[in-house]
C-alpha cells in the first residue's frame, strides 16, 4: 500500500516541479471567499500584467485561507535571491502589486515598511516580528491553510496529505475507533458529544448498507469556519470522511452543503473529483479491497438543518424538520441505515491524530476537552478572522491577547460565544476557559466556533432581541414550545426594547425561556432562549433600565433615543447633515447652525454618520433628556 502511494507522492512531485524552479520568485496570494470579497481577483490580475509587461521570471500560486480577514488581500512573497524569508504583505491593491512586482520581484528591494510580517524569523529583518497571531496559535484542522492549492490534489500529497489513509489500509491491526475514542475527540460541531461514541455504534451494525455524512450546514451568522476549511483544505477533511468510512465500515459519503457556499461547493465537486483520478477514492482504493465514494448535496440554508435529523431529512428530500430520537441517525439515519454525522471540524482532525497519536493529541487543551478549537472572531475586534487554538485558554487571551482587543479604542461589554443559540457572557465571564463544559457552567455554549464581540456603546437587550429573531425566523415550526414560545419572548423582548414593557414580564421572559429549552424537541429549540437567558444574568440592570428608565445605555434601541446637534459645536453654514437626512427633520436656524426636528425624525443615524468629525455635533441621548437641550423650531428658522 506504502508503494502505491508512494507512486502518486513520486506523480505529484513531478506535476509541481513543472512550476518549482529554483530561485524563482513566488508569489502566493490568498482566493478564498474573504479574499476575493476584498478585491485578490483584482490584486492577481495586476501581479500578471505587471510581470508580463516588466518580462520578469516569476511564479503565481494560489491559496485558501489564512485565517487572517482582516488583512485581505494577502500576498506572501518568496524571493530566494533576495536573501530575505517569506513575506506577507497585507491589503495588497492592483497598485501596490504593481509596486512589489518593480520593486521587490524585479530589483528585490522588499519595500519593508510594507511588510506585515515574515513567514520565519530573520537576522535580516530584526524589526519585522513573524505574521501577527500566528505563534499564539496551534493549528491542526488549518495546518495547511494558506499554504496548499486547494485546487491542486498534488499540493496537498506534497504535504504528506493522505498519507495516513495509506498507512491505515496497509496496518489491519490498527484499530481507528480504539485511537479516537483514547484521543477523547469531541465534535466541534457544537455539542461536543464523543466522536468515537458516533463510529462504534454505527461499526457494531451488520447492515450491508452504512452511510458517512459531513455536515457543512453552517448558518450561525458570523460563523465561517467550515466554509473556510472547505474552500482552503478540502482533502484534509475527504480523507477524514474516508478514515471514517473505514472505521465504521461504510462504502459512502455525502457531503452537506449549504448552496450559499459557491466557492466551497465548487472547490469540493473538484477535490472529490481529483481524489477519484489519484484512486484515494472509488473502488480499491490504493489497491486494497476498501471502496469508498464520496456525493455533493447542497442544502438550502434552513439554520434547522444543521441539526442531523434535520439535515437527514432534507437529504431524503423531505422538508428540514428534526426527528424524535431514538432512534439515533445512528440506529436508522439516511435512507433508513446506520449514519455518521460529523461536522466538516471534526472530520479535518481526524488524520492528525491517526498520524500522530492519540497523545499527543490529548497534550493539548483540558482533560475533558483535549485538543484544538476554531472561532471565527467577528465584531468590534482589531483582528477579526479566524483562530484555531488550544482549549482552555480564557476569552480574556483570545480576544485581547490574539486578536488585539477591542477596536477603534472602544471598552469591552460582551462577547456573544455559540452564535444564536450561544450565551451573551459579560466582562467578569472573561477569564473563564473555552472549554465545551466551562462555557456551559456560565451560561453559554461552544457552538460551532461564532464569536461576536461587542464594545461598550452595544445594547445587549437588543443582541439578545437580534439572535432571538434569527432563531424564531428559522425554527422549523413542529414543536408548540420552539414555535409559539419563541415567538412570545420576541414580543416580550421587542416591548422591553420600546420601554413598553414591565418588570412582570422580565419574570416571564425566564420562565417561557426555561419551558423553552425543556420542552424542544431539537437542540434549537433547547438552546434559543440562551441569548435571552444569559444576557438577564450579566446585563440585569440594563434590562431594568429600559423598562423603568425608558433608558438604552447603549443609545441603540430607536424609541429610546434622540438625535439632537449641539449648538457649541455645530460649525455655521455646515449643510452636511442636511443632504443626508431622508426626512428633511433637519432645520437651519437664523445663525446658520443646525437642528433636528423630533416629530420628523425617523432615529436613522444618518447625520451622526455625515458629521465630520472634526465638529463631531450631533449626539444620541435619551428622548427624555432632549428637553432642555433643543426647543421645536421657531417662525424665524427655514428648512433647508
Amino acid at each position: 500500500m506504502n508503494s502505491a502511494y508512494a507512486m502518486l507522492q513520486k506523480k505529484a512531485r513531478a506535476e509541481l516541479s513543472v512550476n518549482d524552479r529554483p530561485n524563482i520568485p513566488v508569489v502566493q496570494i490568498a482566493m478564498a471567499t474573504c479574499g476575493i470579497a476584498a478585491g485578490a481577483l483584482d490584486t492577481k490580475k495586476a501581479f500578471e500584467e505587471a510581470i508580463e509587461q516588466l518580462e520578469i521570471d516569476a511564479i503565481i500560486k494560489t491559496t485558501g485561507c489564512f485565517g487572517h480577514c482582516y488583512a485581505e488581500p494577502i500576498v506572501l512573497i518568496d524571493h530566494p535571491i533576495s536573501g530575505f524569508p517569506p513575506l506577507f504583505y497585507n491589503k495588497v491593491t492592483p497598485g501596490k502589486a504593481k509596486m512589489l512586482t518593480r520593486m521587490f520581484l524585479k530589483d528585490s528591494d522588499p519595500r519593508l515598511e510594507h511588510v506585515y510580517g515574515a513567514m520565519i524569523p530573520n537576522e535580516l529583518l530584526p524589526e519585522v516580528m513573524e505574521f501577527p497571531r500566528f505563534g499564539m496559535e496551534k493549528r491542526i484542522a488549518m495546518e495547511h491553510c494558506g499554504k496548499v492549492d486547494p485546487e491542486e490534489i498534488a499540493s496537498y500529497v506534497m504535504k504528506d496529505g493522505y498519507s495516513t489513509l495509506a498507512k491505515t489500509l496497509e496496518d489491519s491491526s490498527l484499530n481507528i475507533i480504539e485511537v479516537i475514542s483514547e484521543a477523547k475527540l469531541r465534535g466541534r460541531g457544537g455539542a461536543g458529544y464523543l466522536t468515537a461514541l458516533k463510529w462504534a455504534e454505527v461499526a457494531q451494525h451488520d447492515s450491508a448498507v452504512k452511510w458517512v455524512v459531513c455536515n457543512a450546514d453552517e448558518g450561525d451568522p458570523g460563523a465561517y469556519m467550515d466554509r473556510m476549511l472547505l474552500e482552503s483544505d478540502p482533502h484534509r477533511v475527504i480523507e477524514g470522511m474516508i478514515l471514517c468510512g473505514k472505521a465504521v465500515g461504510a462504502t459512502r459519503g455525502v457531503f452537506y452543503v449549504r448552496t450559499e457556499y459557491p466557492l466551497a461547493v465548487k472547490i469540493v465537486k473538484k477535490a472529490l473529483q481529483q481524489a477519484r483520478e489519484w484512486n484515494f477514492l472509488g473502488d480499491a482504493i490504493l489497491g486494497s479491497d476498501f471502496s469508498f465514494d464520496i456525493e455533493v448535496f447542497e442544502g438550502f440554508g434552513a439554520f434547522v438543518c444543521g441539526e442531523e435529523t434535520a439535515l437527514l431529512q432534507s437529504m431524503a428530500g423531505f422538508r428540514g424538520m428534526p426527528t424524535a430520537r431514538p432512534p439515533y441517525p445512528t440506529q436508522k439515519g439516511f435512507m433508513g441505515y446506520p449514519t455518521v454525522v460529523n461536522n466538516v471540524k471534526t472530520l479535518a482532525m481526524v488524520s492528525s491524530i491517526l498520524q500522530n497519536g492519540a497523545q499527543w493529541f490529548r497534550s493539548m487543551g483540558t482533560v475533558e476537552s483535549p485538543g484544538t478549537a476554531i472561532f471565527s472572531v467577528v465584531g468590534d475586534v482589531v483582528y477579526p478572522g479566524l483562530v484555531e487554538i488550544p482549549m482552555g485558554i480564557t476569552l480574556r487571551e483570545l480576544i485581547f491577547d490574539i486578536c488585539g482587543g477591542i477596536s477603534n479604542a472602544k471598552n469591552f461589554k460582551s462577547v456573544q460565544i455559540g452564535g444564536p443559540s450561544g450565551g451573551c457572557l459579560g466582562e467578569e465571564m472573561l477569564d473563564t476557559p473555552i472549554d465545551f463544559d466551562s462555557l456551559l457552567s456560565a451560561g453559554a455554549m461552544m457552538g460551532s466556533g461564532g464569536l461576536v464581540v461587542m464594545a461598550h456603546d452595544t445594547c445587549p437587550v437588543n443582541v439578545a432581541r437580534y439572535f432571538l429573531d434569527f432563531t424564531q425566523k428559522e425554527s422549523c415550526g413542529k414543536c408548540t414550545f420552539c414555535r409559539i414560545g419563541t415567538k412570545y419572548l420576541l414580543d416580550i423582548l421587542t416591548r422591553v426594547t420600546e420601554g413598553e414593557s414591565s418588570l412582570e414580564e422580565l419574570k416571564t421572559l425566564q420562565e417561557v425561556g426555561i419551558s423553552i429549552q425543556e420542552g424542544s424537541l431539537c437542540g434549537l429549540g433547547k438552546t434559543a432562549a440562551n441569548p435571552v437567558l444569559s444576557s438577564i444574568r450579566y446585563f440585569s440592570e440594563e434590562f431594568e433600565e429600559h423598562i423603568l428608565e425608558k433608558k438604552c445605555r447603549g443609545h441603540v434601541c430607536r424609541k429610546l433615543i434622540a438625535f439632537y446637534i449641539d449648538l457649541d459645536a455645530c460649525a455655521r453654514g455646515c449643510d452636511v447633515c442636511v443632504g443626508s437626512c431622508p426626512t428633511e427633520a433637519i432645520f437651519t436656524t437664523s445663525t446658520r447652525k443646525k437642528g433636528i426636528d423630533q416629530q420628523l425624525c425617523v432615529k436613522c443615524g444618518e447625520c451622526m454618520t455625515a458629521c465630520p468629525p472634526e465638529y463631531d455635533a450631533v449626539r444620541r441621548i435619551s428622548p427624555a433628556h432632549l428637553v432642555p437641550v433643543i426647543e421645536n423650531p421657531s417662525p424665524k428658522t427655514t428648512k433647508t
